[in-house]
């Protein structure tokens, strides 16, 4: 089954295995908003592309954030699981504050792994967004993180996906 035979469905699984988390997260929220119901599988095999310290320091200093309305009440939260990352970034890739943009969330799941009902399922994946050969056009060596390295990294090891 093709892309386009997915999209007239109205479902589409999508194998987040080696795709740059960004670029997979931009085709999502598109999906998204054109009323297609996505989900993503294997969130934890996302990559971010970086050194590990960049990464890490963007993620530690989201992590700092604070909103205090009341000295109560921290209105800010970041998740540390890798579904939950994967979910964030494609959220607020969406218009939340508007009914198209939270109606489009709804229709979004994201799992680690492969859940039992999705394993015979076709899972597409998206070529521009593929992590690909270790170096790039320039012969760079590329640079990146999966999500649950990143993960493991935020909770301090104590995470376990299995």
């Amino acid at each position: 089954m093709s892309l386009q035979e997915s999209l007239r469905s109205g479902r589409v699984v999508v194998d987040a295995s080696g795709q740059r988390l960004g670029r997979m997260a931009s085709r999502v929220a598109k999906m998204l908003l054109n009323g297609v119901e996505v989900v993503v599988v294997n969130a934890e095999k996302a990559v971010i592309t970086g050194s590990k310290e960049a990464i890490m320091e963007r993620y530690k200093r989201l992590l700092q954030r604070r909103q205090l309305s009341s000295h109560k009440v921290v209105k800010v939260w970041y998740p540390r699981r890798p579904e939950r990352l994967v979910w964030y970034t494609i959220v607020r890739m969406l218009p939340r504050k508007k009914p198209r943009g939270r109606m489009a969330e709804k229709r979004l799941k994201v799992y680690v792994g492969v859940p039992k009902e999705y394993e015979g399922v076709e899972k597409i994946s998206f070529p521009d967004a593929a992590i690909g050969e270790a170096r790039s056009r320039s012969g760079r060596l590329i640079r990146y993180m999966t999500i649950a390295e990143v993960s493991r990294e935020l909770t301090g090891g104590r995470l376990s996906l299995g």
